[in-house]
C-alpha cells in the first residue's frame, strides 16, 4: 500500500521575511546591546495598565472595525499612536506630555499588550504579529496601511468632538509614516513623523525601499495637492543619525517630495546603537518640546503667543 502524501505547503513568504527581519534586527543578542537594556529605567516602575489610570477607554467603530481607544485631557485633539510593542510606559509618559500642555489625547490600541514595558520578548512577539496581519504593511513600497483609513475617521471623529482649528497626528516607528497617510484628511494639520521606518529598508532592501514611505501613490498626490494649497501646512519628523530602520535617504526622499520647508526632518547624533525612539525610550528633550510647540502653534494657536 502507497502511503500517503504528505501535505507540504509553500512557507508563505511574508511570513517567511517577518521572521527574518525579526531574528535579524529585532532580537539582538546581548553583547550587541553595549551594556544597555532595552527596558527604560523609569518603565520599570509601571506594572502592567497602572501605567494607563487616568485615562478613560471607548470602543469606536469605522469601516466595520472596533478599536479601543484611550482619551485623556481636554482642548483640541492630538491623535498618538504608539510604536512597537505597543503602548508602552514610556509611550504613555509622552501622551501625558501632550495632555499637560493642554491637549486631549485619543490613543488607539493598534497592537501589543496596553501598559506592557518594552522588552526583547515583546518586541519579537508582537513584531511578528504585525508584519503578518492585513491591517499593516510592512514590506512593499508605493501602499497605505489599511488600517490608515480607519485612523482618518477617527481623527475626523476626534475633530468633531474637541473642536479647534483642527487635529494633530504622532506615529512613532512602525506607525511613524501613518500620521503622513493621514493628511488626506483635512481635520488633520499637525502631522508628525517619528523614526517612520516602513518600509523596512535593511541589508538586501536598503537600496530599493530607502527612498518610500508607506503612503500609496494616489494618497501622496491629494497630500502634495494639499500642501500646496495650504502654505502654513508641514510635515515634522525625527531620526537618530545612526539607526538603521530609518535611512537618511528616507528623509532626503520625503523633503523632495513634500518641498523644503514643508518636511522637516531634524537628526539626532546617535550615541548607542539600539537608539532609535526619539521620542520615548530614547527621549530627546529638544524634540519633545519641539513637537509640544508645533501642536500649541497649529492646534492652539492663541494660547501660544
Amino acid at each position: 500500500m502507497i502511503p500517503p502524501r504528505p501535505n507540504l505547503r509553500r512557507p508563505d513568504p511574508q511570513l517567511t521575511k517577518a521572521r527574518a527581519f525579526i531574528c535579524t534586527h529585532l532580537i539582538p543578542s546581548r553583547p550587541n546591546l553595549g551594556g544597555r537594556s532595552l527596558v527604560s529605567p523609569k518603565a520599570l516602575a509601571f506594572t502592567g495598565m497602572t501605567a494607563l489610570d487616568g485615562y478613560t477607554s471607548e470602543q469606536l467603530t469605522f469601516e466595520s472595525r472596533t478599536k479601543t481607544v484611550y482619551r485623556k485631557g481636554t482642548g483640541p485633539a492630538v491623535i498618538v499612536m504608539s510604536e512597537i510593542p505597543g503602548i508602552t510606559p514610556a509611550v504613555i509618559r509622552f501622551a501625558d506630555a501632550v495632555v499637560a500642555a493642554g491637549f486631549t489625547v485619543l490613543m488607539p490600541h493598534l497592537f501589543g499588550e496596553d501598559g506592557h514595558e518594552h522588552t526583547q520578548k515583546q518586541v519579537a512577539k508582537v513584531s511578528l504579529q504585525v508584519c503578518i496581519s492585513r491591517e499593516f504593511t510592512m514590506f512593499a513600497t508605493g501602499k497605505s496601511s489599511p488600517i490608515v483609513s480607519w485612523l482618518r475617521k477617527l481623527a475626523n471623529h476626534a475633530h468633531s468632538e474637541c473642536g479647534g482649528p483642527g487635529v494633530g497626528a504622532i506615529g512613532m516607528c512602525m506607525t511613524g509614516g501613518f500620521a503622513l497617510g493621514m493628511l488626506v484628511e483635512n481635520a488633520v494639520i499637525a502631522p508628525v513623523m517619528s523614526q517612520p521606518s516602513i518600509p523596512v529598508a535593511l541589508g538586501p532592501l536598503r537600496k530599493s525601499r530607502a527612498e518610500h514611505i508607506d503612503v500609496s501613490e494616489a494618497d501622496l498626490r491629494i497630500i502634495t495637492q494639499r500642501l500646496a494649497a495650504e502654505p502654513d501646512l508641514c510635515v515634522k519628523a525625527y531620526r537618530f543619525t545612526q539607526d538603521p530602520l530609518v535611512p537618511e535617504d528616507r528623509f532626503t526622499y520625503l523633503e523632495k517630495l513634500l518641498g523644503t520647508g514643508r518636511f522637516i526632518g531634524r537628526s539626532f547624533d546617535s550615541s548607542a546603537k539600539t537608539d532609535h525612539s526619539v521620542l520615548t525610550e530614547s527621549l530627546q528633550q529638544a524634540a519633545l518640546d519641539e513637537v509640544l510647540d508645533f501642536f500649541r502653534k497649529r492646534l492652539a494657536p492663541t494660547a501660544s503667543n
